[in-house]
């Protein structure tokens, strides 16, 4: 009996993890561009395991910055991306190029410096404040200048500070943000940086946060998969599968979770909308 026992015992550790499996999609390969902080982050390649394992697509990621992966998704060469540019968003969906965009999490941008704090940062109260002492002191300031919703963010806080920045003093490097942390704390240079990406990089930069909690930092990421009707060819299936599970109860749970040094790196939001909707139905 108890052989039986030990028999059947083993049967079923063989054959549930293989339940467990979802079955494999006609067209598995689902093609993501995403930006350098969600990738940076190291967030990714925490929950995407568990979407695969849910429902057997694969999400192959590109990370770039947000206006290249648009424009990946414009050309047709992506299904899906997930950003950070709210403005540039809502014009790729209103031109056609995507379905719909969907909340996904938000955090916040942070100004980045030497502890030093040359420019005198740190007694600001605003980011446009914060920007006009960089410049006046013409302390190194380190852009990410590839056009990223980071990048996109920093240059319309140049604009509300009434700055066009330029000179010496002002660098633009055309990386990610990983590599911006990294060329801003060999130089001892202030810059603009995701929160996410910052708590990721944190133990290995000698920069510390100079100025936080401005309104006008607020950081909120979107999901849109690629126009079915306009590429008709693309994943559609895989995208809607991907945008359902991150906004479900489950995929918003892991972003919740995900933290690093015991710092949650972002705030799910898929349902404050519908919830804001529901209360005023």
């Amino acid at each position: 009996m108890k052989k039986l026992l030990a028999t059947l015992l083993l049967s079923a550790a063989v054959v549930l993890p293989a339940q467990a499996e979802a079955p494999k999609p006609e067209n598995p390969v689902l093609r993501m561009a995403t930006t350098t902080s969600t990738d940076n982050s190291g967030l990714l390649k925490t929950i995407l395991p568990v979407f695969q394992q849910k429902t057997g697509y694969e999400a192959q990621v590109i990370a770039v910055g947000t206006g290249k992966a648009l424009k990946m998704g414009q050309d047709g060469d992506v299904d899906v991306v997930l950003v950070h540019a709210r403005a540039a968003e809502d014009k790729f969906v209103a031109e056609g190029h995507g379905d719909k965009r969907y909340d996904v999490m938000y955090n916040d941008f942070v100004l980045v410096g030497p502890d030093s704090d040359p420019a005198g940062v740190k007694d600001s109260k605003t980011a446009a404040a914060a920007l006009k002492k960089i410049a006046l002191a013409k302390s190194v300031f380190v852009s990410r200048g590839d056009d990223s919703g980071t990048h996109k963010k920093e240059k319309a806080l140049w604009a509300a500070a009434d700055i066009k920045p330029e000179g010496e003093w002002y660098r633009e490097a055309g990386q990610g943000m990983g590599k911006v942390l990294q060329m801003a704390g060999e130089l001892e240079a202030y810059t603009m940086t995701d929160r996410g990406t910052w708590l990721a990089y944190m133990s290995k930069s000698p920069s510390q946060i100079v100025l936080e909690g401005d309104e006008t930092l607020f950081n909120p990421y979107g999901i849109i998969a690629v126009s079915a009707k306009k590429y008709p060819d693309s994943n559609q299936a895989g995208a809607q599968a991907l945008i359902d599970w991150i906004v479900s109860e489950e995929g918003q749970q892991l972003i919740g979770d995900f933290k690093i040094n015991d710092k949650q790196l972002f705030i799910p939001n898929a349902g404050e909308k519908a919830e804001a909707e529901d209360k005023a139905a």
